[in-house]
C-alpha cells in the first residue's frame, strides 16, 4: 500500500524514506559502490602513471604493514629498499598504492643519494581489506616490488 495519497502532496517523512529506499537500492545494484571503490585496471593504471611500462622485478623492498588493522584510518607502514645508496646505485622514489581505496596512489617518497637509507615509515588509510604494493625505482631504471595483504576490521576512507 503506498504512502502517497494524495498526487500533490507528501509528507517529509514519506519523501525522505523514498529517497532512503533508493539510496540501498542503488548500493545493493552496485552503482554508488563501484563508483567509490578502485578495481585492479585502476590501480594498474596508477601504477603506470607513477612508474612506466617497464617490467618489476620481486625483492630489495621490506614491506612492513600489520596482518591485520583493527582501525582502516590510520595503518601503521613502514617500507625499506636495500640499497648502497652511492651515486651509482640508490633508490630514486619509492610508491605506495592501495588497490581498493578510492585512490589507488597513497604514497610517494623521493631519495638521493645523501639521504644515506632509503627507509620511511608513516600511517595511511585503508578503504577495506586490501593488497599494498609498494614500487621502488632505482637510479638505473630498474624497479622493484613488493605487495602485503592486511585486513582491516574497522573500514578507514570510504568504507
Amino acid at each position: 500500500m503506498s504512502k502517497i495519497t494524495d498526487k500533490t502532496t507528501m509528507s517529509r517523512r514519506t519523501a525522505l524514506e523514498l529517497a532512503g529506499g533508493g539510496v540501498i537500492a542503488a548500493l545493493l545494484t552496485g552503482t554508488l559502490a563501484g563508483a567509490a571503490r578502485a578495481d585492479a585496471a585502476l590501480l594498474s593504471d596508477a601504477i603506470k602513471k607513477a612508474v612506466g611500462d617497464s617490467a618489476m622485478t620481486e625483492g630489495r623492498i621490506t614491506l612492513d604493514l600489520p596482518e591485520i588493522a583493527e582501525n582502516g584510518n590510520t595503518v601503521p607502514v613502514s617500507v625499506a629498499v636495500d640499497s648502497p645508496m652511492t651515486e651509482a646505485d640508490h633508490v630514486k622514489a619509492v610508491h605506495l598504492f592501495a588497490e581498493k581505496n578510492p585512490a589507488a596512489d597513497v604514497a610517494s617518497v623521493y631519495f638521493t643519494p645523501a639521504s644515506g637509507v632509503a627507509k620511511a615509515s608513516f600511517r595511511m588509510r585503508l578503504a577495506g581489506t586490501q593488497n599494498v604494493v609498494a614500487v621502488a625505482e632505482m637510479s638505473d631504471g630498474s624497479l622493484f616490488t613488493a605487495k602485503k595483504l592486511v585486513k582491516v576490521t574497522i573500514g578507514g576512507c570510504g568504507g
